[in-house]
């Protein structure tokens, strides 16, 4: 005679199932964890164009009343005070951002253009972005950038 032993109902998950649960959860990280590092990546991008936007304003009051975009270097001039040998910081501080003027025709003369560029600062983890490598915005209001995007201005 066979003697039949009684199943033992259990609950609980099996090793198989347990796996394929762990490979589904490492499917989606694959996918979401790049995904998103792109996105805040590309949101820190703001923080360049603020800082342009924001030194252009400063420019732009001081040549209202100066006629001289120039007179913006100078303390006493009466504008606020940007530097063409020291990179100002972005506001986030993702961001290094130059003035350069354009050399003047004669001694003295009035500048009347200038550039401004913004580049990730030195350790900063937007040195990592190549698709927006710098972002150039002159007194004339053209904006361009460098990098393998061609939409870095848009946001």
């Amino acid at each position: 005679m066979k003697t039949e032993h009684p199943r033992r109902m259990t609950a609980g998950f099996t090793l198989i199932e347990l796996m394929i649960v762990v490979a589904i959860v490492a499917i989606l990280g694959a996918i979401a964890i790049p995904s998103y590092l792109k996105y805040v990546m590309k949101s820190r991008r703001a923080d360049a164009i603020a800082a342009l936007s924001q030194e252009q304003g400063m420019l732009e009051r001081c040549y209202a009343t100066t006629f001289d975009y120039s007179k913006v270097t100078t303390p006493s001039s009466g504008c606020a005070s940007l530097s063409t040998t020291t990179p100002n910081l972005s506001p986030r501080k993702y961001y290094s951002v130059t003035l350069a003027f354009p050399a003047a025709a004669s001694p003295g003369a009035a500048i009347s253009s200038y550039t401004l560029t913004a580049t990730p600062a030195a350790g900063s983890p937007q040195a990592n972005d190549t698709e927006c490598t710098s972002f150039v915005l002159t007194s004339d209001n053209q904006k361009t950038s460098t990098g393998t995007a061609s939409n870095c201005w848009e946001q």
